[in-house]
This record gives structure tokens, C-alpha cells and sequence, in this order.
């Protein structure tokens, strides 16, 4: 009887954790839905609804995002980047939060889509950077929106159309992947109680941790948290395969704008082959190449500011719009 009784209590004790482990997880999903979707405002564009956040002042620049981001990783980006005399515009590409994910969802589609979205803001022309998986749809933006384009930023280059992804080297097994982002739950509880356990899939190793400094250790936890809620960015990351999609190559050869190419050799995410390939088409192309870093560039982030704000204080005057 007793043992029966002490099962009993035990299972209730389980019972009421569950419960309260039920109800955090749900309070702090609707506060993170809520400050996500109260960060961003909406454009209708003929492609859809377009979700950006803006911040800063001076000349505009547009920041996308990378593979698993949205608005709020465009904002992360430009944060960390950009000097404060620029403002910026961070859109969520399609399939990312607020943003549709239209028929046509290619990477030509993306820049056209971006250009609507400026047109609805009232800004002639920007300044581009983009990260990772936002690299394409820029190139693309500078290529069909030359007008449009100040200049371009290009950091961690994901592959693109004639390039594949063969190089590329995942940090964790496709089945991890899959798992971590079918439902909110299993990202949320890793943030919760370990959130650097996910710092490997944005290439963040011990090797590269051990170098960054207080300040990209904060903006790795920032792009960490920033995955939740995974349930609204599933689309546009099963999406991000659309880069690579022969039918709409990217000839670097073509961009004729002042273009700034940036990439760690060490990045496993994104191939340096594809950074190299583009700086050696793109005409007048400068390079900043880091021997070590990974796909965030960790260890190197004052350096990059500096170049960065040297490259727009070049090519982009003050009174840019």
C-alpha cells in the first residue's frame, strides 16, 4: 500500500513539473511571438506581404538576412556592422516571420520583392549587406535594380546558381536538423538551459568561441534566440535551396557596383570557394579574408566595423538616399 501510495505521489510531482514546464514554455512563446511580430512592420507587394524592421539614421542600407533568420536577424546584422550614421532596413525574406512565400519564391523574385518593398518606404536607393543565405537575392537585387544599389556588402557568401553546395559541411547531422526544427519545443528548451549547445550551427566551434570577444559572444546568443520561433521560419528555410536553382544563375561578372566581399577560410557553413568566386568576377571587387573566424566572423568584428565604415565613407555620401 505504501509503495503505491509513494508511486502516486510521484507521479503527481511529474505531473505538476510538466505542467509548469508546459506553462513557461508557453508564456515565454507568446512573449517572443509577440516582441517579434511588435519589432516589424508590413508592405503588401504584388509577391506578398514583405515583414521589415528599421533602426538608425542617415543613408539607408538594407540588411538580409541568412538561412533561419527573418527581420530580427537582419537587425542583429546591421547592429553589429554598420556604423550608427546609417540607417537601415531589415526585411524578412519570403517564407521568413510576416513575410509570404509566393509561387515563384526564387532568389530573382526575393531582390524584385525587396524593390517593392522600398518603393512602399518611399527610398529611391541603398546600400546592400547581406549574410550567408542573404547573399544571393542581393547579388540578384544589384543585378536587376543596378539603379537602385549604392553599393554591396557581402559577408559569409552562401552558394549560389552555377555554384552548388557540394563544398558545404554541416555542422550537425540532417537528422538533428530536422528534429531541432520540427516544433518550437525542442529549440525552445535548449535555449532555455543551454543555449551555446547550439553555437555549432552557426559554425561557432571551440577553436572560434575561444577567440571572440565579449561582444560577439553576445551576438552569437542573440542569433541563437533568434531562431524562435522556428515554426515561422520552416518555409523559408526549406526555401533557401532556391539559390542554387539553375534556372536562375547569378553572373558576378555583371555587378557594377562598388562591392565589398568578406569570408573566413575556416567558414564549414558557407565554402570560401564561393566568396573567391565571386570577388573574381565582380569588377573592382574588394576582399577582406580572414584565415580564421567561421561563418560568424568571430574574433574579427571590430576589424570588419572599421572596414566596413572605411568602404562607406568611400562609396557612399552623406547625403545618400
Amino acid at each position: 500500500m505504501r509503495q503505491w501510495r509513494l508511486r502516486w505521489i510521484a507521479l503527481l510531482v511529474m505531473g505538476g513539473a510538466l505542467a509548469f514546464v508546459g506553462w513557461i514554455y508557453l508564456r515565454d512563446m507568446r512573449a517572443i511571438e509577440a516582441q517579434l511580430a511588435g519589432s516589424a512592420r508590413v508592405i503588401q507587394t504584388s509577391l506578398g506581404p514583405v515583414a521589415y524592421a528599421t533602426g538608425g539614421q542617415g543613408a539607408p542600407v538594407l540588411a538580409i538576412h541568412g538561412a533561419g533568420g527573418g527581420h530580427d536577424q537582419g537587425a542583429l546584422l546591421a547592429q553589429a556592422f554598420l556604423p550608427e550614421s546609417f540607417a537601415w532596413i531589415a526585411p524578412s525574406r519570403f517564407g521568413y516571420p510576416g513575410s509570404a512565400m509566393p509561387a515563384d519564391a526564387s532568389s530573382a523574385a526575393q531582390a524584385d520583392a525587396l524593390a517593392e518593398l522600398l518603393d512602399g518606404l518611399g527610398t529611391r536607393r541603398v546600400t546592400v549587406i547581406a549574410m550567408s543565405g542573404g547573399v544571393p537575392p542581393a547579388l540578384q537585387f544589384a543585378l536587376r535594380h543596378p539603379d537602385r544599389t549604392q553599393a554591396l556588402i557581402l559577408l559569409s557568401l552562401a552558394p549560389y546558381a552555377p555554384l552548388d553546395a557540394e563544398e558545404q559541411e554541416l555542422p550537425i547531422p540532417i537528422w538533428l536538423y530536422d528534429a531541432l526544427f520540427a516544433t518550437d519545443l525542442p529549440l525552445w528548451a535548449l535555449v532555455r538551459l543551454t543555449p551555446r549547445a547550439l553555437a555549432p550551427i552557426f559554425d561557432a566551434r571551440p577553436e572560434v568561441t575561444a577567440q571572440m570577444t565579449a561582444t560577439e559572444a553576445a551576438f552569437l546568443d542573440a542569433m541563437i534566440a533568434a531562431f524562435l520561433p522556428v515554426t515561422q521560419r520552416r518555409a523559408g528555410l526549406a526555401n533557401e535551396g532556391a539559390a542554387i536553382d539553375p534556372a536562375f544563375p547569378i553572373d558576378p561578372t555583371q555587378v557594377r557596383v562598388p562591392t565589398l566581399i568578406v569570408h573566413a577560410s575556416d567558414d564549414r557553413l558557407t565554402p570560401v570557394t564561393t566568396a573567391r568566386f565571386t570577388a573574381e568576377g565582380v569588377p573592382g571587387a574588394e576582399t577582406l579574408f580572414f584565415a580564421t573566424g567561421g561563418h560568424l566572423l568571430l574574433g574579427h568584428h571590430a576589424e570588419l566595423r572599421q572596414r566596413i565604415a572605411a568602404f562607406l565613407s568611400i562609396h557612399v555620401p552623406a547625403d545618400a538616399e
